[in-house]
Order: C-alpha cells, then structure tokens, then sequence
C-alpha cells in the first residue's frame, strides 16, 4: 500500500541537517561529545563472558501446518539445550547474572528459534504457534537490549501475542549486537546496516514457510532504522516505526517498499529531543538519523501512542499496545 497520495508531486527533500549553521554546529558538537564519552563506558558493557559455539541449524521447510509443527518442536528443543550449555559457562565464568537470565530462557514454556550466546548474545525466540498463526508480528528492539536485559523484550512480545489472541505469533528478534545508548554506535547507522541484512533473510525465510501469513514488521527505538534499511522488497504488510530516532532515510517512499509504513511516538518519549540530522562521516558513514518519522514530510501514516515513556510501547493494556495489535491484525488504528 503506498504511503504517499498517488499522483501528488512532491518538491525534492530538504538534505537532512539543514540546520542554521550556528545551531548545526551546536548539534553536532553534542552528539560528538556524547558520542565519544559514552563509546568509553559501553566498551565496558559485559559482553564478553564466554559461551559455547551453537549448534548449526538447518532453514526451515515449507511444509502443512502439521509438518511444520514438529520441525519447530525439534527445533526449539535443540535451542533449549545449547541454552543450558551457555547457563553452565556462563556461571563456571562467575557471571552469576547471565547464567539466571539463560536459565530462565530455557525452560519447557520458551521456544528459540536460534541462539548465540557469544558476543554479548543474541536470540530469536517465538511466541505462540508459528506453525498456524494467521498473523505473524516481528519485534525488532533497540539500544540497550542484551541477553542481561532480553526479560524487558520478551514480556513485551508476551503482551502483544495476549492482545493479538491465540491466531497470532510474535517473534522477538535480537539478531544483532545493540549499541549502547549514547555511543557512538547508537548515533550511527553502522550496526543497522550490518543488522538490516541478517533481519532480510530472516523475514523472507519466515515468508516461504507461511506463505499465507499476514507478515508485519515492528522497529522500536534503534531497531526501526534496522528494519527501515532491511524493508526494500521484504513480503510483509505494514511496518512500524515506533519510539524512532529516525530511519537514515529522508521520506518514506525511500524504504521501498509495498508495505504501509507506521509511524508513532508516545508524547513522554525522551526521542524526541534527540535532533533529526544526518551529516556525512569519513568511509561513508553518518551522524543521527535524519527526517523524524513523525513528521508528515517523512510521509507514514501516524497512530496514536499514548503518553508513556521510550519503554512503555508494549505495556499491557496501554494505548499504543493496543494500536499495534490492531496494525498487526491488518484493521484500522486511533490515528494520531
């Protein structure tokens, strides 16, 4: 579905960061400063306790619902024992923290699609039954998010999945190493970038399983410029840009995508402050992220988010919950 009005002749988009030059540069020697000094104390974040190497894992195949069912199963009992495996050295390590976080992860109620508990660890962790949900939801997190923490992006997946009702499924996907709030990284489109690639082949994979699934794509925070750069010819319905710092990307129209693109921020959401520029880097890069996704210039359709704070998106019975499960069921949200 297109996100601009057919036939309306857009003005070329104003360069991201056209800002006064006083105030350009007061912007940017923010971002740098705070950039730089956090860069030092997220080096220091524990990603480094060790972890075995997972086991190699087979795609899925296109198979009948009953098929499919059993090979998850196998599945994700496979991904239960490489998380006891982690559990182990992760506490032979000392690391009494992260082997609690695994052991919890692992128990008979969860199911992993994958897991790599190395480099500060990531997952793919579905909830409810992927084999036969009419609709598919993707959660793709933002800074912050580790194994340590991964307890705030699953309740989050376990809200959505209880609003959606039993025909729904929603896969947490933590596929990448997350920037820490205020480094460098996280003001950079570097790991998007990096990400955006692992998250594309994940969705077309999920896509030749459920053909007829109706597939929607949900970025918060940082995670909404990885799925941005990963939607150029991804089968999914909508995508949903949501507590966004920006996408890299000046209009909507420039995801390329079929989709219908989502925009919302909740009015106490801290993002908001963060500036909407983009201003080239050395070998290619660039500082912040340009058009806020709110803004009608960006082009997506907005939904109401409430009044909540950065984390509060996903919280039971809160207004933007609500507005995602009803994008995700393919009906009309409160507009913003």
């Amino acid at each position: 579905m297109a996100t601009h009005p057919r036939g309306e002749r857009r003005a070329p988009a104003r360069p991201s960061g056209r800002l006064p030059g006083r105030l350009r540069r007061t912007v940017l020697a923010g971002l740098v400063s705070a950039a730089v000094a956090a860069s030092v104390v997220g080096a220091a974040r524990p990603v480094d306790v060790p972890a075995p190497v997972p086991p190699a894992v087979a795609p899925l195949t296109p198979a009948g619902a009953t098929e499919l069912a059993a090979e998850l199963a196998e599945r994700y009992g496979a991904e239960r024992a490489a998380l006891r495996d982690a559990a182990r050295t992760a506490r032979a390590h000392g690391a009494r923290h992260r082997a609690e976080a695994l052991t919890a992860m692992a128990t008979a109620e969860r199911s992993f699609l994958s897991f790599d508990g190395r480099d500060g660890g990531r997952g793919i962790e579905v909830v409810g039954d992927l084999a036969r949900a009419d609709r598919i939801a993707v959660l793709v997190p933002g800074v912050d998010t580790t194994i340590d923490s991964y307890g705030r992006l699953q309740r989050g997946a376990v809200a959505l999945q209880k609003e959606l009702g039993p025909r729904a499924a929603v896969v947490a996907w933590l596929d990448y190493r997350t920037p820490a709030t205020g480094s460098a990284a996280s003001v950079t489109p570097g790991r998007a970038d990096q990400a955006a690639r692992t998250l594309h082949s994940f969705v077309s994979e999920l896509h030749r399983v459920r053909p007829d699934a109706r597939l929607t794509l949900l970025g918060h925070s940082y995670g909404s410029v990885v799925c941005a750069l990963a939607a150029p010819g991804l089968p999914v319905a909508d995508i949903v840009l949501y507590g966004s710092p920006g996408t890299s990307l000046d209009r909507a129209a420039d995801l390329r995508t079929r989709a219908t693109v989502w925009a919302g921020r909740a009015s106490g959401d801290w993002v908001a402050e963060v500036p909407h520029v983009s201003v080239p880097l050395p070998a290619g890069s660039r500082l912040g992220f340009g058009t806020d996704p709110v803004d009608p210039a960006f082009g997506a359709r907005r939904f109401a988010a409430g009044d909540g704070g950065h984390s509060d998106y996903l919280a039971p019975g809160s207004v933007p919950l609500r507005n995602l499960a009803r994008i995700v069921d393919g009906q009309e949200p409160d507009r913003a």
